[in-house]
């Protein structure tokens, strides 16, 4: 830890909130080398929705990693590249009755998300992007422009231009349909809003602080973006692969976008990978227009084929993350009724925020949680929300005892 405090930059976060050196993980539980255990409720930011070193996504690691294929391949065929498209398309795609291209990006999902904006700007031959308050997108600049935390976008340095920030659902409080707002800038010659080039949204927002769109708002924007022109794209970098019970977020209002975004857990191993699904008929790059070196990882696809065959080919799966998000909510609930305060609890699925309402708690309770052996993250957009993302695969019995000691830590020092 000596070391790295030394050399590494001061731009480091993770090893300032959880100070410690972590050496072996697996599954819910990581181990430093003091031999703490700590229950993770970060999941790598929800990169690892199936666990730290899942077994069975190890062995095709490790079988792929024995056979000399190929590792980089930049955008070359190779099976595994085929293998995982095949099933994605099969498993995913065609039993939601959704068609898409796939464009693998670079390895981010920024770099994803950078791709989604620039090929919506093309189509359109328009500039203007319309996010979203309290949106995040990703660090580089053309994502940072269209995110709305004000420390972020500060640090990039220079005026950041291309999008445009509309209120997100409920921002306004509950009794306000903001979508009907965006519809009638859009639809108002006197406005002063450009035609958008396309509209991104989160069906949930992450770092925003687990902030829950509703089905009719979401096919609010979806109708207006398409009466608009604009390419409808969903960031679902996050909040995909079953975070919020189903595989993708935007299934429960039925959405059909024009864009998803896709990265984080996407390898099911915490490996690099990125990639777009784009209607066929929006595919209008031509070739070499849009590249990188590292889009063609071919050890993540081999471990994300073999997380949707674990996990995908059937619904007992899904079934069991909503099972599971629901006694997680349920016992966030009640922890908020007994403690007072105005807490509050929101989220789908297995993406809970604790609304603590100041930075002062929530950062204490963090603090405090992972002096007694839980990990969980701050978000928000003062880290007032104390974000809980455990792994999907997380026992009960390990589930409780995080949040157990989430109670604890919430309590203050002493019981």
């Amino acid at each position: 830890m000596t070391t790295i405090e030394a050399l590494e930059s001061a731009v480091r976060t993770y090893s300032r909130s959880f100070p410690a050196v972590f050496t072996t993980a697996r599954e819910s539980i990581m181990l430093t080398d003091s031999g703490r255990k700590i229950i993770d409720f970060l999941s790598g930011a929800g990169a690892l929705n199936y666990g730290h070193n899942n077994q069975e996504i190890k062995a095709a690691l490790i079988e792929y990693l024995a056979s000399d294929a190929v590792i980089h391949g930049l955008d070359l065929a190779t099976p595994a590249k085929g293998e995982f498209m095949e099933t994605f398309n099969s498993v995913i795609l065609k039993k939601r009755d959704l068609q898409y291209r796939f464009q693998f990006t670079g390895p981010t999902g920024a770099n994803a998300v950078e791709a989604a904006l620039k090929l919506s700007r093309k189509i359109t031959g328009r500039q203007n992007v319309i996010s979203f308050t309290n949106g995040y997108h990703g660090m580089s600049l053309g994502a940072v422009a269209a995110s709305g935390n004000r420390c972020y976008r500060k640090a990039s340095g220079i005026l950041l231009s291309g999008a445009i920030f509309m209120p997100y659902d409920g921002y306004l409080g509950p009794a306000e349909n903001t979508s009907d707002y965006l519809r009638k800038v859009l639809r108002d010659e006197g406005s002063g809003m450009d035609s958008p080039a396309a509209i991104l949204v989160e069906t949930v927002q992450g770092d925003g602080g687990i902030n829950v769109a509703g089905k009719e708002w979401l096919h609010s924007i979806q109708t207006i973006a398409n009466d608009a022109g604009a390419v409808f794209i969903v960031d679902d970098i996050q909040m995909g692969c079953g975070r919020t019970g189903d595989f993708f977020s935007f299934e429960f209002a039925g959405l059909n976008p024009d864009i998803v975004v896709m990265s984080k857990s996407l390898s099911g191993y915490g490996l690099p990978l990125s990639m777009l699904l784009i209607k066929e008929e929006l595919d209008a790059w031509h070739p070499g227009e849009h590249t990188g070196t590292f889009r063609g990882n071919n050890l993540a696809l081999v471990s994300a084929k073999a997380a949707l065959d674990l996990y995908w080919r059937s619904s007992t799966f899904v079934q069991e993350v909503k099972r599971m998000g629901l006694l997680m909510r349920n016992r966030l609930e009640n922890i908020a009724y007994k403690h007072g305060n105005g807490f509050a609890v929101r989220g789908r699925g297995m993406a809970l925020g604790f609304d603590c309402k100041t930075t002062e708690i929530a950062q204490a309770t963090s603090r405090r949680a992972f002096e007694h052996g839980l990990m969980i993250e701050r978000c928000g957009a003062i880290d007032q929300v104390l974000k809980f993302l455990p792994a999907l695969t997380i026992d009960r019995e390990t589930l409780t005892e995080g949040l157990d000691i989430f109670e604890y830590a919430l309590s203050g020092p002493k019981r």
